[in-house]
């Protein structure tokens, strides 16, 4: 039986609390039997009680002393602090607002609003520092970032803490592995991603006629859609036809309907097939996978005391989850073991070749099943969430700019035709198409938020005028957000907050993109860029041809739009992103609308002339 995380957190915590009092207390009590003194019975229980927060004080301030004298050594400064509250040495009113941002406000927005204060990197601490002796330290510079990811590469990882966050969905997989171990797995995926396979037109064709006829049957009773919630079905069904050469068919099952629609009965009757479909066994996959990816952020907000919140003190609440998106996983595993066991040395696909799946081609290099698994959860987070997450927003921006949709379409139909399916050299022509995709990335990010551990003590520029380099000790977390940095007005220019795919084809490219490409990066950069970089590019596109081609005329449904999954109205007196929203960017491990995209388009009119 598993020992609850709540008990190994706190048997793992306890010498940190009770070692101080009981040192304390034993000294008192060899001063009392082999001294004069005779320390009261009040004193001695007022030492026990604040040996630990007393210690903790003088830890954090001979840490920060440390740190100081090693900066000096270096000539670097130390990275400047938020201030707290004078009563709020541990933090804890700074965690309540990073909390309360997260549940009410626009998504970074207690990161920006300390970054106009202090600059695009400071200090906080959190409750959960004064354990470790480290503050959290965020950054939006484009230097510190191409330190982490590129040029200081070893001496940053993902850490131990996030390792056990998520390791009950993503296991010691490529996106929660550091070291020898992600390189062995980064080694696995990367020939498939290399191979012109990753056109997998096929693959895509089948899955956006199946999502858009659904779509269109909808609208035609005269409902809106949750368009999020297709191309969610899309890219997971896409994305598992490509890792297993089996897709969990997900786009079978009934799309959602607003809340509480009230039906009549010639409609019952043209949805007869989606109502048998409603309790499709893909649902328990979408819904677990979902669910666990949730519960696995709401660790990461609460730290290292997650065993503590989120009613994981006595059970994992992720694991469960895990085992039935597993229950769709394992079987296709099996399967590829037994045929490559079948098949000895020698794989059916040909000796030392591909296989025509990236599962077959990773069991060519490993027939551990637990790592099997790990990594396909993992590219499946990938493979499925940021592609819809990008879809989502494109249409999003499509019908907030109705001129920039008339745009796209003339290019889709000049490059394309209205019928034909696109191919890859169709792409390379479709220019506005890349900038378009670019800017949906640049302003909606697919990981608008991430982090790092110091591996070892590092140096980073500064660009404030006068100042000297930042010291970065050994040990501290860093978050960094590429959708906070990807708005810098400094950065990308006074109009950095509206939506404008041209400045990926004019002469702003020249004056901000070429001279600093890391201002850029939706798909991450260095050794851990995205392997599927190209693969995401081909799918988006080919999804967007077919919508341009079926679809026009994309238009906001708020009626239809839960009414908690508003954008509430004092972010309208924002002076960031927030006050153009008509809808609630959140952020799990990656980039969502809250409560749906939920939209209304007509039919392409097909000439007859």
């Amino acid at each position: 039986m598993a020992i609850p995380p709540g008990i190994i957190f706190v048997l793992s915590f306890t010498p940190f609390l009770l070692v101080p009092p009981t040192l304390t207390y034993g000294v008192l009590r060899i001063i009392n039997t082999h001294t004069a003194l005779n320390v009261p019975k009040w004193l001695t229980l007022l030492c026990v009680i604040l040996a630990r927060p007393v210690l903790s004080v003088i830890q954090c301030f001979y840490k920060e002393h440390t740190d100081k004298k090693k900066a000096a050594s270096l000539n670097v400064y130390l990275i400047p602090r938020v201030a707290r509250d004078s009563l709020d040495f541990f933090g804890f009113n700074l965690t309540k607002g990073l909390v309360k941002n997260a549940r009410m406000n626009y998504i970074a927005e207690a990161f920006r609003l300390w970054a106009k204060e202090y600059g695009p990197v400071f200090q906080i601490e959190l409750p959960a520092d004064t354990r470790a002796r480290h503050s959290h330290i965020f950054t939006t510079e484009p230097d510190h970032i191409k330190a982490m990811l590129a040029t200081q590469f070893d001496s940053f990882h993902k850490g131990p803490a996030l390792f056990k966050q998520l390791q009950s969905l993503l296991g010691e997989g490529v996106f929660n592995s550091d070291g020898d171990l992600w390189k062995f797995h980064r080694s696995m995926a990367r020939p498939y991603f290399n191979r012109e396979r990753i056109a997998d037109f096929d693959n895509f064709e089948q899955h956006a006629t199946m999502a858009l006829a659904k779509a269109e049957k909808r609208l035609a009773v005269g409902y809106a859609i949750d368009f999020q919630d297709l191309v969610a079905r899309f890219t997971l069904d896409s994305a598992t036809q490509f890792l297993f050469g089996y897709d969990v068919e997900s786009l079978a099952a009934r799309i959602p309907y607003p809340a509480s629609p009230s039906l009549t009965l010639s409609q019952l009757n043209a949805n007869t097939t989606e109502f048998l479909n409603q309790d499709h066994p893909s649902n328990a996959f979408v819904d677990a996978f979902a669910e666990g990816q949730e519960r696995s952020v709401r660790r990461m907000r609460a730290g290292d005391i997650w065993p503590l919140s989120g009613g994981e003190f006595w059970g994992d609440g992720v694991q469960p989850l895990r085992k039935v998106v597993e229950k769709y996983i394992e079987p296709m595993v099996v399967k590829a073991l037994e045929r490559r066991k079948r098949a000895g040395d020698k794989q059916e696909t040909g000796d030392g070749e591909l296989g025509d799946t990236l599962l077959e081609d990773l069991i060519q290099q490993t027939q551990d099943i637990t790592m099997l698994k790990d990594e396909l959860i993992n590219l499946l987070v990938a493979g499925r969430d940021t592609t819809a997450s990008t879809l989502t927003f494109s249409l999003y921006m499509l019908a907030e700019h109705p001129a920039m949709e008339a745009r796209l379409r003339r290019e889709v139909l000049e490059a394309v035709g209205p019928n034909r399916q696109p191919t890859a050299d169709d792409f390379r022509g479709m220019k506005f198409m890349r900038a378009f995709l670019n800017e949906v990335l640049r302003l909606y990010p697919s990981v608008p938020i991430n982090n790092r551990t110091a591996s070892q003590p590092a140096v980073w520029t500064s660009k404030t005028p006068g100042s000297k380099p930042y010291y970065v000790p050994a040990g501290v977390r860093i978050i960094y957000s590429v959708l906070l940095m990807h708005r810098r007005t400094d950065l990308w220019g006074p109009d950095a907050l509206e939506f404008d795919p041209d400045r990926f084809l004019d002469e702003r490219v020249q004056k901000y993109l070429t001279p600093n490409p890391y201002i850029f990066l939706p798909f991450n950069a260095g050794p851990r860029i995205c392997l599927g970089q190209q693969f995401a590019y081909q799918e988006m596109s080919f999804f967007l041809v077919k919508l341009m081609q079926q679809f026009e005329n994309f238009k906001l449904a708020p009626d239809a739009q839960p009414a908690n999954s508003k954008p509430p109205a004092h972010w309208a007196q924002g002076d960031g992103r927030q006050a153009k929203e008509k809808i609630w960017p959140q952020s799990s491990l990656t980039m969502s609308v809250k409560g749906g995209l939920w939209v209304r388009m007509d039919p392409v009119k097909q000439s007859t002339g």
